[in-house]
């Protein structure tokens, strides 16, 4: 051993206690050591001082060995303890092994290389019970922080969990109070809306065109707020999933058309070209006619509203998989790519300054979106800025009927009824054919 090590010998045999010291020298063991002839003695020499190992003998004046060990380990004294016995002593060797002791040798055993082997062997076995105890005192330091831990997740996650209720409970109330007052005030629009109608009759006596003109405006404003209005009562039932799809067997080629015919004056009084086309073999599916129409016409207007100048194309085609798109393009401003992820979120515009060039509420994607995946549908987007935007709705062509799984009630066409089953809804009608109208082409 090269360490010089501090080592106690206790014995209130002088004769024995430097035999121990003859066999350690004899050994080569460097040290130091201390003696010590009882064992009040040892007791303060090992609280006074350090020792790598100690030799103690059993049988002591004033104690045995059993007595002083319990002492030790009361005192948290922790040393290698080698217990010298008398010949026969050995069952007494092995209570005092359960009691602490690290080993035990007999007197007459005593000799350079069985005592510098104990002592190797001792201290060995201490140092790996001292980094086994710290092992375990670390594992036990490290299971009350995970258990601190856990507790303070387990609070995190309450209050986590009593915000999400307090959230919900609040978005609750933000959507019944949005869909409260958008009811409300649809009463007194409505109203306002049917007055002005009244009072541009003739009947009712000539208007100047002053007078003429600002009842237009009242009736033109009174129609965009009624329009803003029903945007927040739609969007407060898709919230909330109390919008219903009334789903019916309707001509989408007629349905296109009317919507064209009613948007087109907008076009028109900013001076684009709206330019449509269909080209369905069967134009007949079963969906919701009135939401059908609600997409185009949010897809519709948003082109109008952000296109200054050139044309709006609108195609309606076929798909494979009992599938239609309809897809509307624009020259407008264009969509940057970054914006792509936040274009159908609720109330998210890309200019959201107060002093936007574009008003609106913020809802037309978001009202679309929602539609459109209650639909079984899909919706995407091809844009770039300053040459304009693509949105393309894909929808099946016939979607569940709340009143009758996989069939679909028959609708009469000229005296024929036409029925679309659950397994062949792409049966076309013998009224279906594609449409003849000439319009350049478009890429969906």
């Amino acid at each position: 051993m090269e360490e010089t090590l501090r080592i106690l010998v206790v014995d209130d045999d002088e004769v024995d206690r430097m035999a121990v010291r003859r066999a350690l020298m004899q050994a080569g063991v460097k040290m130091e050591l201390s003696e010590a002839g009882d064992g009040n003695k040892a007791l303060l020499a090992l609280k006074n001082n350090t020792y790598d190992c100690v030799f103690l003998d059993y049988r002591l004046p004033d104690q045995d060995g059993l007595t002083l060990i319990h002492r030790l380990r009361a005192s948290e004294i922790k040393v290698p303890l080698v217990v010298l016995t008398a010949q026969g002593d050995e069952q007494i060797a092995v209570e005092l092994m359960k009691a602490g002791a690290t080993d035990y040798l007999a007197k007459s055993r005593v000799s350079s290389e069985t005592l510098a082997q104990v002592l190797r062997n001792a201290i060995r076995v201490y140092r790996a019970e001292m980094q086994a105890s710290l092992a375990l005192q670390q594992l036990r330091e490290s299971h009350e922080q995970l258990i601190r831990k856990n507790q303070e997740l387990e609070r995190q996650r309450q209050q986590i969990q009593l915000q999400n209720f307090k959230l919900i409970e609040a978005s609750r109330l933000k959507t019944q109070f949005l869909a409260s007052m958008s009811h409300e005030l649809r009463t007194p629009m409505n109203a306002i809306i049917g007055f002005s109608q009244i009072l541009l009759r003739p009947k009712f006596g000539q208007l100047t065109h002053q007078q003429r003109d600002m009842i237009e405006r009242i009736l033109n404003n009174g129609k965009h707020l009624l329009m803003l209005l029903n945007e927040v009562l739609d969007f407060s039932k898709l919230e909330s999933g109390r919008l219903e799809l009334k789903a019916e067997l309707f001509n989408l080629k007629t349905v296109v058309n009317a919507t064209i015919a009613e948007i087109q004056s907008l076009a028109e009084a900013k001076k684009l070209s709206l330019q449509v086309q269909i080209n369905l073999e069967n134009p007949w599916i079963f969906n919701d006619s009135v939401r059908v129409r609600q997409i185009l016409v949010n897809l519709l207007s948003n082109a109008i509203k952000f296109t200054e100048a050139g044309s709006i194309w609108v195609e309606v085609k076929e798909l494979s998989g009992n599938r239609v798109a309809i897809a509307v393009r624009d020259t407008g401003i264009g969509i940057a790519t970054k914006d792509f992820k936040h274009i159908f979120e609720a109330f998210r515009q890309v200019d959201q300054s107060i002093t936007r060039k574009y008003p609106g509420t913020g809802l037309g994607l978001a009202i679309i979106d929602s539609l459109v995946r209650i639909m079984g549908g899909t919706i995407c987007i091809e844009s770039q800025l300053g040459i304009g935007s693509m949105f393309k709705v894909e929808l099946p062509r016939q979607i569940s009927s709340p009143d009758e799984a996989g069939k679909v009630p028959a609708l009469n066409v000229d005296g024929e009824n036409i029925f679309f089953s659950a397994h062949n809804p792409h049966q076309s009608s013998p009224q279906s054919r594609p449409t003849s109208t000439k319009y350049p082409n478009l890429k969906l």
